[in-house]
């Protein structure tokens, strides 16, 4: 076979247009043996390839309205993993889902993990569920009205693992319920208190979306591409505060916190204004290898600031004023003796626990009082170790979560 041939039979299998002849793979087969298993494994990934490329070469137009067609008819888990079965059958076919699949602000559905960290609906909230398991200090987020009666049903969120430290306690957030490394890549942040349990402060495994980082004046070094580790511990951005206030008078009644977000102007709840949206998961490490280009048997040099690899935590910046979100005030019952809030439903049971979050708003804003008395996270006790929790623009699925695990630490000066 010459040369020319080969690199046609090359680009045609790459491009899923065309397969080998049969002529070409009797000369290949022809050669002698060292010659021949050689050829063998060097088309092996070539073949898979062409396996891949019989489903991307349908036509654009008849895969678009397949994709559509199973997108608009499964609206719901566990039933909505068959659009994220198609995004997983080719690249083309990839593209065109995430082109079709809109965020859930858009159509208030969630289908793929950078779901959990884009802003929820405006108009009505995502319903979920947190289930507390005490033995193993996890905690558990569900999509859902309510938990099923039975829990392979049930569609997991989110999970997160509290880790009790000297100083502060730390609640690890992943994407797997039985992995809570943060060198994993379903870790994807964390939640972290001062020493009373008064202070929490938001950790994100990735910087918000079109939001400048403060960079850190420590030092850097290069390199060798062989003395970095698979495994590259992801970043710690600080994009949300939670702090409760202290009740020093030991006076019966709710606590009171206020929340700033960090990475969330004010201005998302002003008319036309739009929350900061991340439409990809950023693998850091990926990113340094995929960039790397070895040559002449020359090892590759990446510079790494000393802060990557450790847990310095990065603040971050947003144009304007943060967003801050404080418990909206119960009201109390005089014939139930008791501080009562509006759940419409969703919660059951009393507890200190149970909070809702409004934006506070300054006077001087322009702001509707509709919009000022719009819930946009509640969170609250239905049962033993079962807790609800809805959240709607301009919080996420993540914010939301570690906002609510803030209720589950002890906080004996403030209650």
């Amino acid at each position: 076979m010459s040369f020319k041939s080969i690199v046609r039979e090359l680009k045609e299998m790459r491009d899923g247009l065309g397969s080998m002849s049969r002529r070409s793979n009797s000369t290949m087969d022809s050669r002698a043996g060292p010659s021949r298993s050689g050829a063998r494994l060097h088309w092996q990934p070539l073949l898979q390839h062409r396996h891949q490329g019989r489903w991307a070469s349908l036509p654009p137009e008849l895969l678009l309205d397949v994709i559509q067609r199973v997108e608009a008819s499964e609206v719901s888990w566990p039933a909505r993993r068959n659009v994220v079965a198609c995004a997983s059958v080719c690249r083309s076919w990839r593209e065109i889902v995430k082109e079709i699949v809109l965020t859930p602000e858009q159509c208030g559905r969630i289908t793929f993990p950078i779901s959990l960290k884009q802003p929820g609906p405006r108009d009505s909230p995502i319903q979920c569920f947190i289930r507390r398991e005490r033995a193993t200090s996890t905690y558990r987020l569900y999509l859902g009205l309510s938990p099923a009666l039975q829990e392979e049903n049930d569609k997991l969120l989110l999970a997160a693992r509290r880790v009790r430290r000297a100083t502060c306690t730390e609640f690890v957030i992943s994407l797997s319920p039985d992995d809570f490394s943060r060198a994993s890549s379903t870790y994807i942040g964390k939640l972290r208190s001062n020493f009373l349990g008064t202070k929490f402060t938001i950790y994100d495994s990735q910087p918000p979306p079109d939001t400048p980082v403060v960079s850190s004046s420590r030092s850097s070094r290069r390199i060798h591409s062989k003395q970095v580790s698979p495994r590259v511990p992801a970043g710690n951005y600080n994009v949300a505060t939670i702090t409760y206030e202290l009740n020093v008078l030991r006076t019966r009644g709710p606590r009171r916190m206020q929340c700033i977000m960090h990475s969330i102007p004010f201005s998302v709840i002003q008319e036309g204004g739009t929350a900061p949206t991340p439409t990809a998961f950023i693998n850091s490490i990926d990113e340094h290898f995929s960039s790397l280009s070895v040559s002449k048997g020359k090892d590759s040099i990446i510079e790494f600031s000393s802060t990557s690899l450790t847990e310095t935590p990065t603040p971050v910046r947003i144009s304007g004023e943060p967003l801050i979100l404080k418990n909206k005030s119960p009201r109390w019952h005089e014939q139930l003796q008791c501080w009562c809030l509006n759940f419409r439903g969703r919660v059951t049971v009393a507890s200190v626990k149970n909070f809702q979050l409004v934006a506070a708003v300054d006077p001087s804003h322009d702001i509707s009082p509709v919009e000022q008395e719009k819930v946009i996270l509640q969170f609250g006790k239905i049962g033993k170790d079962i807790f609800t929790m809805d959240y709607r623009y301009p919080l996420s699925a993540f914010q939301a979560f570690a906002i609510c695990l803030s209720s589950f630490d002890t906080k004996p000066a403030c209650e």
